[in-house]
Order: structure tokens, then C-alpha cells, then sequence
């Protein structure tokens, strides 16, 4: 297998994830929207954690913001797929921020609130793997 096949295949795992991520947070950003109650399976960490002040900047749910993020990985690792080079640096940037700003997330989580929320925790999970494919990605150099 080429590295260029190698690079495309790991793009479209990119995209594919990123879509995974996307849901989430969209199920999230919907939520905040309306108010409806989570399935988070009766646990009250969960809506601890989404009722926090964390949970919200400027007003804006933060799960938008990761629904903004997860689509512009989606956009980027696609156009980087079809070998645009600035969306390969775009991509590397926003997965960069997202990785981030999910340590911090967790850090809320973990010291601050004592609390976990199952679906940020899963978004924590796809923000490592997307952070683990980029790493996995071959220089732009190597052809």
C-alpha cells in the first residue's frame, strides 16, 4: 500500500469518525435547545454536569461549539482525502483545539463538579481517536 493510499484511507477513518462525534453533540446541543431531559440511565451526574455553568459560554451551549468543531473535522479530513493541502493544516489545528479543550472539559468534570456525563465522556473518547489518527498520518512530504 502507498503512503498516499495510506494518507486517503486514514482521511475517510477521519470523516467517518468525525460524524460519530457529531451526533453526539448535536444530541447534546439539541437538548440544551429544548430542555428535554437526557437518557443518561438515571444517573445524576450527568445532568450535573449539562446543568453546570460549564455546560454554557456566553449563553451558547458548549455542545455547539464541539458541533461546529466535529463538522469542520468532517469538512477538512474530507477536502485533506482529495489531497487539498490547507485543509490537512485546518484539520491538524482544529483536532489540535478540540484535544484541548477536552482535557479541560475532563478536568471540570473530574476536580471541579465530581461528576461525569456519559455523552462527554464519549466525545472525549472520539476527540482521542481522532487526535490518534492525525498523529498516525504520514508527513505531507513522504509521497
Amino acid at each position: 500500500m502507498t503512503v498516499s493510499r495510506f494518507r486517503t484511507i486514514l482521511f475517510t477513518v477521519t470523516a467517518l469518525v468525525s460524524l460519530v462525534g457529531l451526533a453526539d453533540a448535536t444530541y447534546l446541543t439539541v437538548q440544551a435547545f429544548t430542555g428535554e431531559t437526557l437518557s443518561c440511565g438515571g444517573s445524576p451526574d450527568c445532568f450535573r454536569v449539562l446543568g453546570s455553568s460549564y455546560a454554557r459560554v456566553g449563553g451558547v451551549p458548549v455542545a455547539l461549539f464541539g458541533a461546529v468543531a466535529y463538522f469542520s473535522v468532517f469538512a477538512f479530513a474530507t477536502f485533506a482525502a482529495f489531497e487539498y493541502a490547507r485543509a490537512r493544516t485546518f484539520l491538524i489545528l482544529t483536532i489540535g483545539a478540540m484535544f484541548l479543550a477536552t482535557l479541560w472539559f475532563l478536568y471540570v468534570q473530574h476536580f471541579v463538579l465530581h461528576a461525569y456525563c456519559r455523552y462527554c465522556l464519549f466525545s472525549a473518547a472520539i476527540t482521542f481517536l481522532l487526535a490518534g489518527l492525525v498523529i498516525a498520518l504520514p508527513s505531507s512530504q513522504e509521497q
